[in-house]
């Protein structure tokens, strides 16, 4: 089973389009609301040079965010990513 972790803020109208996207696929996913978590958010930011959520990850690897998720799932690839395929 892949680790797919998707890290968010609660306000935030991309993130919620993202979990919705993750959540229609039916796979297990660990979201890291970082609203509050500077710490956590600086530390995804460091790994990616990103200062935007969300930021979904499979296993280590970074996909982008929402706009490139939904990119991947219309191109047929974000299933075999997530391990569905």
């Amino acid at each position: 089973m892949k680790n797919i972790t998707i890290y968010t803020k609660n306000y935030c109208p991309y993130c919620k389009k993202a979990v919705s996207l993750l959540s229609s696929k039916g796979v297990d996913f660990k979201e890291v609301d970082v609203t509050h978590d500077s710490k956590a958010f600086e530390d995804v930011m460091a790994k990616t040079g990103w200062d935007t959520v969300p930021q979904v990850f499979v296993d280590e690897e970074f996909l982008g965010g929402c706009d490139d998720i939904h990119a991947l799932d219309r191109q047929g690839i974000l299933d075999k990513k997530l391990g569905l395929k």
